[in-house]
């Protein structure tokens, strides 16, 4: 009996040691996966990859956990790990956000959720502010505890909402302007900019309600949350560069680079005085460009109808200049883009279920990408593959990745 005693113990203090060596020997770098299920049948979960490129099981999966929420549309993250390891991961149909605690990457779990805020619904975007807070953009402003998208009158604004850790509202401002009473200023995206105490604001329907009639951005101070004034971007030579913008990133010139549906680049400067102004510098083939990300002087573009990742070079930002292309097939639906200055890859999720997630390398003499050939999922092929299989935490089925974020 005593030695059965000794061989349990044994055996629970090597599996405690494995545990802790995989953390902390093998796994320096973790990759989290937000996934739905299309079909609606299952949850959407996180899901979590070894992303250590000197660890035996990278692009292996670590853990998974499902969140309480129903798969409607598991769509936006967070675009970075925040320092907190709290991280916000959107079901934007669903008007429901969930607060994932993944400050133990083996371990993750969902630890709140919130819906409608201070009367504003379906929120899209987050950034982090430097206390911590998170800024969001809720496309719609509630009447009736209703939000309106998708009917036939959809309400014309919606706001921003700083949002505590725990899902609770702080502070929060309507984006109406009576200057643009018959467009929809439905917010979009979001880039903070505290050195000039400022937030820019893009504004883009979800739905199709004036998708090709959006062509505004918003300034607010980050202050008080003070809107400054809204604006209309540049058009450019092909008169559809402005259409429904999309995701706004800062660049190292200080200007804050926004990329539209229409696949237009609009450099956007002067952010601290009363005349911003915006300038259509770029527009890939297309339309429909996902999500873009910048890395040094290197803007990197999702560009779906060519099925490919377009890299800028922004050294000049007024005039940028077309680097390298990468063509993924195609069969691949490129769509969201994040980047880890630690290990120096780039995840690249699809915009269709069941498909490969990829992270790739840039060459960053040349901005030349390739795709990672080392990292490989459970299959033993290049990438990660989200086909049918069941998941560590027990549902079976096809993921519709979105969201990807790497550890800090």
């Amino acid at each position: 009996m005593l030695r059965l005693f000794f061989v349990i113990l044994a055996a629970m203090v090597a599996f405690v040691i494995t545990g802790q060596s995989y953390a902390q020997g093998q796994a320096e770098k973790h990759l989290f996966v937000w996934v739905g299920d299309r079909a609606g049948e299952g949850n959407d979960f996180i899901l979590v990859i070894d992303a250590d490129p000197a660890s035996a099981n990278y692009g292996r999966v670590v853990a998974s956990e499902a969140s309480d929420q129903r798969s409607v549309n598991a769509h936006h993250t967070e675009y970075e790990m925040p320092a907190s390891g709290m991280l916000f991961a959107n079901d934007h149909d669903a008007n429901r956000t969930i607060i994932l605690d993944l400050t133990n990457p083996l371990q993750p779990r969902q630890a709140a959720a919130f819906t409608s805020l201070d009367g504003y619904s379906m929120p899209h975007s987050f950034a982090r502010l430097p206390n911590g807070n998170v800024l969001a953009t809720f496309q719609h402003v509630e009447q009736h505890g209703e939000h309106h998208a998708g009917t036939t009158r959809p309400v014309m604004s919606g706001g921003i909402v700083e949002i505590d850790n725990s899902g609770a509202m702080v502070r929060s401002v309507s984006n109406a302007d009576p200057a643009f009473v018959d467009e929809g200023l439905l917010p979009y995206g979001l880039a903070v900019l505290p050195e000039i105490d400022r937030v820019l604001v893009t504004n883009s329907p979800m739905s199709n309600d004036w998708l090709m009639t959006s062509n505004t951005y918003q300034v607010f101070r980050l202050s008080d949350l003070e809107l400054l004034g809204t604006y209309r971007l540049d058009p450019g030579p092909r008169l559809n560069g402005h259409i429904s913008p999309e995701e706004p990133r800062v660049g190292p010139d200080g200007a804050v680079y926004v990329h539209t549906l229409s696949c237009g680049v609009q450099r956007v400067t002067g952010l601290d005085t009363p005349t911003p102004h915006a300038q259509l510098v770029h527009q890939y083939p297309g339309n429909w460009c996902g999500v873009p990300t910048i890395m040094g002087r290197y803007m990197v573009q999702a560009v779906p109808d060519i099925h490919a990742f377009i890299v800028l070079d922004i050294s000049d930002g007024a005039n940028p200049v077309e680097v390298s292309r990468l063509n993924m097939g195609e069969d691949f639906d490129p769509h969201w883009t994040a980047w880890d200055p630690d290990i120096r890859r780039l995840v690249v999720t699809p915009g269709k279920s069941g498909q490969r997630m990829y992270l790739l390398k840039l060459d960053e003499a040349t901005g030349a990408l390739t795709i990672d050939s080392t990292f490989r999922g459970q299959d033993g092929e290049v990438g990660f593959s989200f086909g049918s299989q069941t998941w560590p935490h027990g549902w079976t089925g096809e993921g519709a990745p979105h969201g990807a974020v790497f550890s800090r």
